[in-house]
């Protein structure tokens, strides 16, 4: 029998009785499957119901084959080595007495001389040089996430859970675990918001409030899916205001009509041209008559309305984020930033940045990237003035706002109203709600408490009060904008800073996130220190 994982009528609550998933039906089969939905809407759950790790509060999870499991946080144990993520600790051993010469004869007929060369390999899918001895706890959370994918692709399984595998990955990482996954020829399922990594899948499930539905194909044919079902939703919209309309329009002739009626039968009856019995009985049809018309109007209009609301909340949801914003009128040959032969560290003797030089003119939109370690982060700290170069000058000459992965800029006790208003002192309430409203953030949402939203609403609401106000600095610098954001936050994001024309200095390995926020430049910090290096 095939390899296979079937959801049946599948649901989960929360310990406090909140219900999380509902009656989902799902099969999973040999191919890469991507789940995708808001942050919290259970992708995660649903991972730790198919592993076993959670019980369904109601349905089942029928399991045909092997799984294997990679998580977003892992807690490492200082002492855990390569070899025990794999499991091999003993076997190696083996081979290592065997290599001595102190292996008995039975020992020997148990040995795996393979084993060696098949753990190169697994490491080298995911691109880790690392031998079985290297300590996890030496290795960076890239690094580690490579190890722990090497180690389930070595052990073969017929599925792949993975949660966020390219989390924390360089370009490089993100590269290997993209190839890897391409030719895999099991079953997984993948929980993600890379979009690159998702147009490599064979099917698309999305799951929302309403349940979960599955697409086949890539992710750009998921999004072809969305882009008709919204245009869908826009002519059921209009087609029920028409009607919403038409039955007003109706209701309106029929109560003049009515009234015209009514006021011929009184002068009627004023004159005593028709017996006081027969003027009763019409008066009483009529207000049958009026009354029924009056009800079945109400029942067409009712109908009509909770058809123009159903319509409204699915473009909602489909719905990209628009905005307009404020310009920063950053002329186009200004300086804003000038970063002259800096080389900077935290420990003098061993400097991170060595030699680097960097311009940004006009509203360019420049991209940070390298390797993991290569200096993204303390080339950041220089340029907001968190850390004093050890040689050489960095100078801003415009207003900045820094985003980074917590977007400290906000207050955390205080709400997104607040915020806005401590921020932008000059704006009144009106200007405050009108700019929250843009950026999705309406009525009683701009009043939420900082410190209870979502990394998608929490970068979103720092964009709202940066960009927002009367003037938006004309510089902003974002380190790792996309890392924990589900994909409608990620879009949410691109589409207020493609309404930014300021200019923009961007850490990311994430390059469809670059190529959406239309970013001109990439600085390879890495290459740019060697090119320095070997002048």
């Amino acid at each position: 029998m095939p390899a296979s994982i079937i959801l049946s009528k599948l649901s989960w609550s929360t310990p406090d009785g909140r219900a999380l998933l509902a009656d989902i039906e799902l099969t999973f089969g040999p191919e890469r499957t991507g789940l995708v939905g808001r942050n919290g809407i259970g992708k995660t759950t649903l991972l730790k119901l198919v592993s076993g790790e959670l019980r369904p509060s109601s349905g089942t999870v029928a399991v045909n084959g092997s799984l294997g499991i990679l998580r977003q946080t892992v807690q490492v144990d200082p002492g855990e080595t390569v070899a025990d993520l794999f499991g091999i600790t003993e076997a190696l051993a083996l081979l290592r007495r065997a290599e001595r010469g102190e292996a008995t004869a039975e020992e020997l007929a148990d040995a795996d001389w393979t084993l060696e060369a098949r753990i190169a390999s697994a490491l080298g899918r995911v691109g880790l040089d690392a031998c079985p001895e290297t300590r996890l706890a030496t290795m960076s959370g890239g690094q580690g996430t490579r190890a722990r994918l090497a180690a389930l692709v070595f052990a073969e399984p017929d599925f792949l859970l993975l949660d966020e595998p390219t989390n924390n990955l360089d370009r490089e990482g993100r590269a290997a675990v993209i190839d890897l996954l391409a030719h895999w020829r099991g079953g997984t399922i993948i929980v993600s918001h890379d979009r690159e990594l998702l147009e490599t899948m064979d099917a698309i499930v999305e799951l929302t409030s309403l349940g979960a539905t599955r697409y086949g194909g890539s992710w750009s044919r998921y999004r072809e899916r969305k882009t008709l079902e919204l245009a869908a939703a826009r002519r059921d919209l209009a087609d029920a205001e028409r009607r919403v309309d038409e039955i007003d329009r109706r209701a309106q002739e029929t109560t003049e009509r009515k009234a015209r009626k009514d006021r011929a039968g009184r002068r009627k009856r004023a004159k005593g041209d028709m017996p006081r019995i027969l003027a009763g009985m019409r008066k009483d049809r009529s207000e049958d008559t009026g009354g029924e018309n009056a009800r079945l109007a109400e029942r067409r209009r009712a109908q009509a309305l909770e058809a123009a609301a159903s319509a409204r909340e699915r473009i909602e949801v489909l719905q990209p984020l628009s905005v307009v914003l404020p310009p920063t009128n950053l002329p186009s040959g200004k300086a804003v930033l000038t970063i002259d032969a800096v080389s900077a560290g935290y420990e003098p003797e061993r400097p991170v940045v060595k030699g680097l030089s960097l311009a940004i003119t006009g509203p360019e939109r420049v991209a940070i990237v390298g390797p993991n370690g290569s200096g993204k982060t303390t080339l950041l700290a220089l340029v907001t003035g968190r850390l004093r170069p050890l040689t050489g000058t960095v100078r801003v000459m415009t207003g900045f706002a820094m985003f980074d992965q917590q977007v400290s800029l906000l207050d955390p006790s205080a709400s997104i109203r607040d915020n806005f208003r401590r921020l932008n002192p000059q704006a009144d309430e009106n200007a405050c709600r009108a700019a929250l409203a843009r950026f999705m953030f309406r009525a009683d949402a701009a009043l939420q408490v900082v410190s209870s939203l979502s990394g998608g609403q929490l970068l979103r609401a720092g964009l709202a009060c940066v960009l927002g106000g009367p003037t938006p600095p004309s510089l902003l610098i974002l380190d790792e904008p996309t890392n924990h954001l589900d994909i409608d936050s990620i879009e949410a994001v691109e589409a207020g800073l493609r309404a930014y024309d300021g200019a923009l200095l961007v850490v990311s390995h994430d390059e469809a996130f670059l190529d959406a926020i239309g970013v001109s430049r990439r600085l390879d910090l890495a290459s740019a220190q060697n090119r320095r290096g070997n002048l």
